[in-house]
């Protein structure tokens, strides 16, 4: 136990004296000490009361609207609380000091006991500390228009090693070691310490990582279909990152996976305020074919597709002007041998100019309305193109909106739809040839085993047939 300075000592050994002096004189020593030590357990417990309710008054005073965030986790209930409940143990370590008597073996016990109890109430109260400050970022993050970097994983790592501090201070003051003696021992169990605290090594270098490239946040969008994961980001911890996927389950991926393993974060697509629109349209190749000069002039009264007609109709006027000059009259007269307008490229023209007016449809991006190329399916034509919103619900009404107005122009073109044919097709088909389709009443049903049919059934076909006489046929005359 260390020895007070004469200043502090001599007027608290006073004061303890006088407090002897109160106790029945008949007393033996030792519990004239032990009722002096608990009168300073009864001391220390008002002390701590009344400081804890001057703290939370003065936590009214200075908390009010618009407050700063270092005073709102200063003055913290929790941190208020356990910071006076670091008082009692110092004041009753104290009043030990002061005994007057020589300190036995269990004032000595007693004194190592309320160290340590004095170091678990300051590591609780920076425990309360860091809890604050996460508690007030979460709320940030909630609240703030502008996403920013969780920091729960460094909250977590500093609890960690708080604790572990702490632990080995109070041991050392239960033992009345030197902390340093202690960590010095701790050198020949580092292997073992590794391989404990491997995950938790590998997770906070991933998680320094992610956040200094800032390459995610809570509240993105990732997708990651090797573990399962397609949605929003909602916890950012030490040792794994939670995310609600868009059917409202959890997927938790552990944080060194996304630095070890490809995922992708949608995070641009949010920034940018547009989501892309990338989808085809299967149209029957049969239907693609040249405009006759009656279609070019129903297709001229479409007001987006005026300029584009204009436009093409003179080029191809020149080209084909030069390109008669060099061909036959038999050579002329064949459409393949001159340049032609399809209803095909109109509609692809169309299609572009109709989402240079669409209101919905971003303009400072890239729209792309191009021929993909043929399959099984058809011809193949992919429109490209951005949304001026990311919300979900949003998009999807726009894009529907989008293809159902393609959808019903096609005819204006003379396109078709490619589908596969279905029953009612073939039924067509089959009446068109002239193939009668059998009823579905034609078919004989099967009788009930158990049916008088059934039993009239069975005994015409069991009844012996008719013999035939000799030199006679089955057949009738």
């Amino acid at each position: 136990m260390p020895n007070l300075p004469e200043q502090v000592r001599d007027p608290l050994r006073g004061a303890m004296l006088e407090a002897l002096g109160w106790l029945p004189p008949d007393w033996p020593a030792w519990a004239r000490v032990a009722g002096i030590i608990a009168a300073l357990f009864v001391l220390a417990g008002l002390v701590r009361t009344a400081l804890e309710f001057g703290l939370m008054q003065v936590r009214k005073h200075m908390l009010r609207t618009g407050s700063p965030a270092w005073l709102d986790i200063l003055f913290d209930s929790a941190v208020l609380r356990r910071s006076a409940r670091v008082v009692s143990p110092l004041l009753i370590q104290l009043g030990l000091l002061s005994l007057p008597k020589p300190h036995g073996l269990a004032t000595i016990v007693l004194y190592n006991l309320l160290s340590a109890y004095a170091v678990f109430c300051v590591v609780r109260v920076i425990l309360a500390y860091l809890d604050a400050t996460l508690k007030h970022q979460t709320v940030f993050l909630r609240h703030s228009p502008r996403q920013q970097l969780s920091i729960k994983s460094y909250i977590q790592l500093a609890k960690l090693m708080v604790i572990l501090g702490g632990l080995i201070i109070m041991a050392a003051e239960l033992t009345n070691r030197s902390p340093l003696l202690l960590l010095s021992g701790l050198g020949a169990l580092s292997a073992v310490l590794m391989l404990v605290f491997k995950d938790t090594i590998l997770s906070f270098t991933a998680g320094v990582q992610l956040s200094s490239n800032d390459m995610l946040r809570a509240g993105d969008w990732i997708e990651m279909p090797q573990v399962g994961a397609d949605g929003q980001v909602v916890d950012m911890a030490l040792h794994a990152v939670k995310v609600q996927n868009w059917d409202k389950t959890i997927t938790t991926i552990p944080t060194w996976r996304l630095m070890s393993e490809s995922y992708r974060n949608w995070r641009g697509m949010s920034e940018a305020g547009a989501r892309r629109i990338k989808r085809t349209l299967s149209l029957d190749a049969t239907s693609v074919h040249f405009l006759h000069p009656e279609e070019i002039t129903r297709l001229e009264r479409i007001a987006l597709l005026q300029p584009y007609l204009q436009k093409k109709r003179q080029a191809l006027a020149d080209t084909n002007a030069a390109r008669l000059q060099k061909l036959s009259p038999e050579a002329a007269a064949l459409p393949l041998n001159l340049r032609q307008l399809t209803n095909l490229g109109c509609f692809r023209a169309y299609v572009s100019a109709y989402l240079e007016q669409h209101p919905d449809i971003r303009q400072d991006m890239t729209q792309i309305v191009n021929t993909a190329g043929t399959s099984p399916e058809g011809v193949q034509v992919q429109i490209y193109c951005f949304s001026a919103t990311t919300n979900w619900q949003e998009y999807e009404t726009i894009q529907g909106d989008l293809f159902d107005h393609l959808l019903s122009v096609l005819p204006e073109f003379g396109l078709r739809v490619f589908q596969q044919p279905s029953g009612h097709d073939f039924r067509t088909m089959m009446q068109g040839a002239g193939i009668p389709a059998a009823p579905a009443s034609s078919a004989r049903p099967i009788p009930d085993p158990g049916s008088p049919d059934a039993a009239s059934a069975g005994t015409a076909a069991s009844a012996p047939a008719p013999a035939v006489p000799p030199g006679q046929t089955g057949a009738n005359p």
